[in-house]
């Protein structure tokens, strides 16, 4: 008898801690309150950052376009846009903020949403791979070292597996899935580069090559040759600054486009997308940017880079001139700068203060 008595006590202790903290009137609800109107950044705040932010990187010289794809190499080198937009939708821009440029690597994070979306987070783990491989990001080596596993979906050889998985048993199939990926994310029909695709798929042997491996090791999901085709298909779909950020706020929104509303993917799906970000974003220098800026962020050697503060904000930028690792070098120093000076970082964490004194 003594011990139901004390079984209800508890019982009764649970529900009301539960009610305590699920209610407004909490102590904990209105504390976390006070914290995040003290931590998140007012309009005129992200406004000021941003204006002295492209300020200072605007006549940055450093770096070179892609030359590799020739029709990157034609890209106006002095471009440079940043956008952030937040979770209500409202766009901060400057620079050239319309100028378009070829997706390229970015779309593996979109094709990786949708296969995990159509196929869950198991069947990708499974039949890619979600390690950083230690090798370059079109590495063959690293497939020959694995059998084509743990091949994650951000390098070349796991990123056109990946679209091999998505759904559509036709090539024709499998475009308009990717197509219809990239505008529900951007929030408006997208069209590709078509001069930038025929470059590409004139000079992608070295992927082919990658592929017909991967097939070897049977890690391939559809006809090789249409898949390598179809992944430097999505690499040329074109896109602005705006269109970038619009993506990442889709990702900082769990899934749902901030503007259109529209559900892409669901939050389940972001959760797993964002730490391959974290590891395997900006290629060899992913531990690097992981290290001082704390955000998952992808890059692509069109010069765009889009970085996520989860629940937050979707932050966009764009230089076509690019460091040794294939990362824009005034992409890359714009968005540290505003990361850090909106305290956007998730890892930098002040002590509460306000508790009671040490004895």
């Amino acid at each position: 008898m003594k011990n139901q008595f004390i079984n209800r006590d508890f019982i009764a202790l649970l529900v009301s801690t539960a009610f305590l903290f699920s209610t407004n009137t909490g102590a904990f609800a209105q504390t976390e309150k006070k914290r995040a109107a003290t931590t998140t950044p007012q309009k005129g705040q992200i406004e000021s950052v941003l204006k002295e932010t492209y300020n200072k990187y605007k006549d940055l010289k450093e770096g070179k376009n892609a030359d590799y794809i020739p029709e990157l190499a034609k890209v106006p080198s002095d471009q440079f846009a940043i956008v952030i937009i937040g979770p209500d939708g409202h766009v901060y821009s400057q620079g050239d903020v319309d100028a378009l440029y070829s997706i390229q690597s970015i779309s593996k994070v979109l094709t990786l949403a949708r296969a995990i979306e159509e196929s869950g987070a198991k069947a990708v783990q499974d039949k890619i791979g979600v390690d950083p491989t230690g090798e370059r990001f079109n590495s063959a080596l690293a497939i020959e070292q694995n059998k084509g596993k743990e091949i994650n979906p951000l390098v070349n050889a796991g990123a056109i597996a990946t679209t091999s998985m998505l759904k559509g048993n036709t090539y024709e199939e499998k475009w308009k899935n990717i197509i219809q990926t990239h505008n529900d994310f951007a929030g408006r029909k997208l069209e590709v580069n078509e001069p930038v695709y025929k470059s590409e798929a004139a000079t992608n042997q070295h992927n082919q090559a990658l592929a017909s491996l991967m097939n070897s090791f049977e890690r391939m999901y559809f006809d090789p040759p249409k898949s390598v085709d179809l992944y430097t298909k999505q690499c040329a779909i074109n896109i602005n600054t705006k269109d970038l950020a619009m993506i990442a706020a889709t990702l900082a929104n769990g899934g749902t486009n901030p503007v259109t509303k529209k559900k892409v993917v669901s939050p389940q799906t972001v959760a797993h997308v964002l730490p391959v970000m974290a590891t395997c974003g900006l290629y060899d220098d992913s531990g690097i940017w992981f290290y001082n800026v704390g955000l998952p962020a992808k890059s692509g050697v069109g010069g765009g880079i889009m970085a996520i503060v989860p629940g937050q904000y979707g932050i966009a930028a764009f230089s076509p001139r690019l460091d040794e690792a294939g990362n824009s070098i005034r992409a890359q120093r714009a968005i540290t700068d505003i990361v850090n000076k909106l305290n956007l970082n998730p890892y930098l964490i002040h002590s509460n203060t306000s508790g009671a004194a040490k004895k």
